[in-house]
């Protein structure tokens, strides 16, 4: 049902996916020794995405009887010399997962295999937003500069972009 070669990229893709949860975790600890509970549980949050898309593509593979195989994941980065340089760094991470996940649409394509294609559009989809989303923060913190980063937590709250509710509170709790 699947070709061994994209059995192989579903593989690689979810390890992929865990090495950017662990990322997201290491900007979110960052963003916390600073202070900036917003910014941080934005980054918990976008880890958390990331290792539910890491979940959503071993069920696809068990689903079409893929060998799960998990491969080794490597440390992520841990240290940041600023804001703009750890969203900087996540930004690179979304361009870095776009061209992962267009490569396993195309393998897709080459194999004829429309179930993956069909199923990877969601990522596809997925990633315009997370693009556009880190963009944005990114944008913004130029914009705010070092010293006014908590303007960027109030614009995070008031669009409801943080994954906190009111007062502060993580909306999970």
């Amino acid at each position: 049902m699947i070709a061994q070669e994209t059995k192989n990229a579903f593989n690689a893709q979810i390890a992929n996916e865990l090495a950017a949860s662990n990322s997201y975790l290491c900007v979110a600890s960052y963003f916390d020794t600073l202070g900036l509970k917003v910014l941080s549980q934005h980054f918990f949050k976008q880890s958390h995405e990331e290792r539910q898309h890491a979940l959503k593509l071993l069920k696809y593979l068990l689903d079409v009887n893929g060998d799960l195989q998990l491969a080794a994941i490597p440390a992520p980065r841990a240290e940041f010399v600023s804001a703009e340089d750890a969203i900087q760094h996540a930004l690179a991470q979304e361009i870095q997962t776009t061209k992962q996940i267009n490569a396993l649409m195309g393998l897709s394509h080459r194999h004829e295999d429309y179930a993956s294609a069909s199923f990877l559009k969601w990522f596809v989809d997925e990633q315009v937003e997370e693009q556009a989303s880190m963009n944005e923060l990114l944008l913004l913190v130029r914009q705010a500069g070092p010293n006014n980063l908590l303007l960027v937590e109030e614009r995070l709250l008031r669009s409801g972009l943080s994954g906190m509710g009111e007062g502060g509170k993580d909306a999970e709790d």
